[in-house]
């Protein structure tokens, strides 16, 4: 999508998602066939109406296993986007671009893995391989071929980096730990109101979080997102085919993906090199959102961040408009992400209390909000702003109701 013409062609009318677990019991191909089935059937379609799929290039499924799994008759475009976390909004973006050019009519995009019974993405050491939950692949780090240059020193888990992060806000901004702490109770709260969150019996307070213990310092237990067993699943097509479909359509308004201005090597690790640690892509994709959408941060009425991490989201608040640079954690301390706040955050619980499927699910809740059926649903809401951010590359949308 490159110009206002795009805005609100496409819609997602379709969503879907597996039981989220740290034990599944199942192979990745099960998850994303039941999850890919729900979704299918809550666009009102069959499988046969489906000609395209999209996947995260981590994923342990191939689009011919599913498309077999699925028994779809004809696959005539397929993708695959972006490492883990950075994925989801790219993958929207492809399958809106195979849509508009008439490459495919309905296109699946999936992800499914089993994040902690099988390869763990958080794992010193383990890296994100050839797809979480395939129990193998080759052993890639946060730096690619270049993780001889960040290991001796100690980068060997993604936490070692957003610590890092956090740490420099803490300098050049003040921010607090207690800042990082509002942001995972916010999610914590909304999670206890979902049934389907892993932490949906377990609540969260201050001293909790506090008490909890340090794993890379500044960042504790309840900083870091879940690791998951599941899978999720939405089908992209015609606003006007998603028109006819059972559930009001969710207008894929915009989408963007960004290197930003400084592309690193590597995965995750050389981002340290760049100027500032305290902005990221962002920054940058979030101008391009915006400015594709027609839109801004005072028209979003709620937002799905990804949560990898607390500092994850504080970042986001800043590098989208939501508060100006240093102010992130007083913002999230106002109140202002809670659920009656200016803007309420991560409404299923997000990666820190919800599950974590790579962003994939905060795509899934942010259909939810726009068709008035989330669990922590924002009156009123017409545009959810959705990220997929890496600190190397990141991608999002932004959904409105028509």
């Amino acid at each position: 999508m490159s110009s206002a013409a795009d805005r609100d062609r496409c819609a997602i009318s379709g969503i879907g998602a597996t039981e989220f677990s740290s034990d599944s019991g199942r192979s990745a191909l099960s998850l994303a066939t039941e999850a890919a089935l729900a979704a299918i059937a809550d666009a009102g379609l069959t499988s046969v109406d489906v000609d395209g799929i999209v996947r995260c290039d981590l994923d342990a499924v191939a689009h011919n296993d599913l498309a077999e799994a699925l028994g779809l008759p004809d696959l005539t475009y397929w993708g695959t986007s972006g490492p883990g976390g950075a994925a989801p909004g790219g993958m929207i973006g492809q399958a809106v671009g195979a849509i508009r050019s008439g490459q495919a009519n309905a296109v699946l995009a999936f992800r499914a893995l089993n994040g902690r019974s099988g390869a763990r993405f958080g794992q010193a050491g383990s890296g994100p391989g050839s797809g979480a939950g395939s129990g193998g692949g080759r052993r890639v780090g946060g730096g690619g071929k270049y993780d001889e240059f960040f290991a001796p020193y100690g980068l060997v888990a993604p936490g070692h980096l957003f610590s890092l992060l956090a740490r420099r806000h803490m300098i050049e901004f003040g921010t607090t730990e207690e800042h990082l702490g509002h942001i995972a109770l916010a999610c914590r709260a909304r999670a206890n109101a979902n049934p389907a969150a892993q932490m949906r019996d377990r609540s969260l307070t201050m001293e909790e979080y506090l008490g909890a213990r340090m794993i890379s310092s500044p960042l504790r237990l309840f900083d870091y997102c879940l690791e998951t067993d599941g899978a999720c699943a939405v089908v992209v097509t015609s606003r006007e085919r998603a028109g006819d479909g059972p559930h009001p359509p969710a207008l894929i308004r915009a989408v963007a993906q960004s290197a930003g201005p400084e592309p690193q090597v590597g995965f995750l690790y050389p981002t340290l090199m760049r100027k500032s640690l305290t902005t990221q892509t962002s920054k940058s994709l979030a101008e391009t959102l915006y400015r594709r959408a027609g839109l801004g941060p005072d028209d979003v009425d709620v937002a799905q961040f990804y949560d990898c991490f607390t500092i994850t989201v504080l970042l986001q608040l800043e590098d989208y408009g939501f508060c100006a640079k240093g102010e992130g954690g007083p913002f999230a301390a106002s109140g202002a992400i809670d659920k009656g706040g200016s803007l309420p955050i991560n409404t299923s619980g997000g990666h820190l209390s919800e599950g974590y499927l790579h962003g994939l699910n905060h795509v899934v809740e942010g259909v939810r909000q726009i068709r008035g059926t989330s669990t922590s649903q924002v009156p009123g809401a017409e545009v959810c702003l959705v990220t997929s951010a890496l600190p190397v590359t990141t991608s999002g949308l932004i959904l409105r109701r028509p």
